[in-house]
């Protein structure tokens, strides 16, 4: 009986859906550990030694990813990952050394999605037509890249703490800009009210197809 009830259950579970969501989480990892990653690293470049010195210039997504931040990925189409340490007075000019340190995960998203499209047309001229290659081809094309552009994307949006936000402050006079980050911790609650009543998905969407279109034109 328990055997049968075991076959049952099998047989209703839906492997093609369960293997593409764990695609899916694969590919968020891999763009946001990049996106955490490039802003220790032009830290680093800068000066600052913060990130290197918590461990945080890694490529172990176990390093970056904050569990509620993934979960809103899918709850609300926006997440985020474990803010990476900045210590600004290591910096010769701590505003424009924000605004490139800040700037450097977008840039990296968007190089991102740039591999993973040039891998795909490499798979697509020489690789041998199977199931694996097909896979790592649908993965890199339709999955990596399109995640990749949207993370990028969205963070360049100049809402507290979004990197935007730190890449128009450079252009702020101090008064402004100390103001601005004094208000970052309401930035996120602004961001899910913005999701919720829907006045952000058009604009991105929109944003993300236009780029991920252009990429694609360089290739295919």
């Amino acid at each position: 009986m328990m055997l049968h009830q075991l076959q049952t259950l099998y047989n209703a579970m839906d492997f093609a859906s369960m293997g593409a969501a764990a695609l899916r989480v694969a590919a968020i990892f891999l763009c946001l550990t990049v996106h955490e990653t490039c802003h220790g690293l032009a830290a680093y470049a800068l000066g600052d030694p913060t990130a290197k010195s918590m461990h945080r210039l890694s490529l172990n997504p176990l390093r970056h990813i904050d569990w509620f931040g993934l979960a809103m990925m899918f709850v609300a189409g926006f997440g985020w990952a474990k803010p990476v340490p900045v210590d600004p007075r290591y910096f010769r000019k701590p505003k424009q050394g924000m605004a490139l340190t800040a700037l450097a995960g977008p840039v990296s998203n968007l190089l991102l999605a740039l591999l993973a499209i040039a891998i795909s047309k490499v798979i697509y001229l020489y690789a041998p037509y199977n199931v694996f290659w097909n896979g790592l081809f649908e993965f890199c094309l339709y999955t990596v890249a399109p995640l990749s552009v949207g993370l990028g994307l969205f963070n360049l949006v100049p809402i507290p703490p979004l990197d935007g936000s730190k890449v128009l402050a450079v252009l702020l006079p101090d008064g402004a800009y100390v103001t601005l980050m004094r208000y970052e911790r309401y930035g996120m609650l602004v961001l899910l009210a913005l999701s919720w009543f829907g006045f952000m998905g058009g604009f991105i969407s929109n944003a993300i197809f236009a780029v991920f279109s252009a990429l694609l034109n360089l290739f295919y």
